[in-house]
């Protein structure tokens, strides 16, 4: 899709890739009392530093159609210059709908492989001599949202200690949402969960934050990091 888009080459090894072997079934619940679906996204944008490739779990507006995407279906979101933003939906699993992009590939080779090389269209519909070199941004400097779920002992001052770290590090706070002890652990727990929507942030930036929150002696399990993408 980058390649489509932008003119830049095929580059896989510098997409960043993350699975969703690592959602917990909390998150997905506390994702809809926000108001959110967490979707496998692939985004790729241009920006004034360069293009973003990335593929991660995201959590996305449950009013944005791109998350009610379900089962087999696919879509594709794109925001152009002049057109504004639209979306693609279809099959994208499934025997006769793989055999469908398996023969419509064939067809194009073969008209191709026939036509005059002036007017061939390119595969990724530019030209060899007019693709881009524009940089593939590292992960680090990608600018997004965040949701971060953080299970904390149950004590005063654990909240404003947490906010602080963030105000520190100049990173705004979109929504908090504290869940009673009981909830998490049961009667009698002294423990909860602390989950944080985040304004736009740089990742490398979240990274050294998360790295200083996790150290902290009322942080108990590893702090949960999932990106969020609006699409307005």
């Amino acid at each position: 899709m980058s390649a489509i888009a932008f003119g830049i080459p095929v580059q896989f090894d510098k997409a960043h890739i993350e699975g969703i072997t690592k959602l917990a079934a909390q998150d997905i619940k506390y994702a809809e009392q926000l108001g959110y679906r967490i979707k496998l996204l692939g985004v790729t944008k241009r920006t004034a530093k360069g293009i973003e490739l990335r593929v991660h779990p995201s959590l996305v507006p449950s009013k944005r159609l791109l998350a009610n995407v379900e089962g087999a279906m696919n879509a594709v979101v794109v925001h152009g210059d002049a057109v504004g933003t639209t979306l693609y939906y279809g099959k994208g699993a499934g025997s006769e709908p793989t055999a469908s992009a398996v023969i419509a590939d064939l067809v194009d080779i073969t008209r191709l492989h026939t036509a005059d090389a002036a007017h061939r269209v390119p595969h990724l519909a530019f030209h060899p001599d007019a693709m881009s070199d524009l940089k593939v941004l590292p992960m680090t400097e990608v600018v997004t949202s965040y949701y971060l779920r953080l299970r904390v002992a149950d004590q005063a001052g654990v909240l404003a200690k947490v906010t602080g770290l963030l105000a520190t590090a100049g990173i705004s706070i979109d929504a908090v949402l504290q869940r009673e002890a009981d909830e998490v652990g049961g009667e009698g727990s002294t423990q909860t969960d602390l989950i944080i929507l985040t304004h736009d942030a740089r990742e490398g930036t979240v990274n050294d934050v998360l790295a200083e929150l996790q150290a902290l002696p009322t942080v108990l399990e590893p702090i949960v990091r999932i990106r969020k993408e609006e699409l307005k």
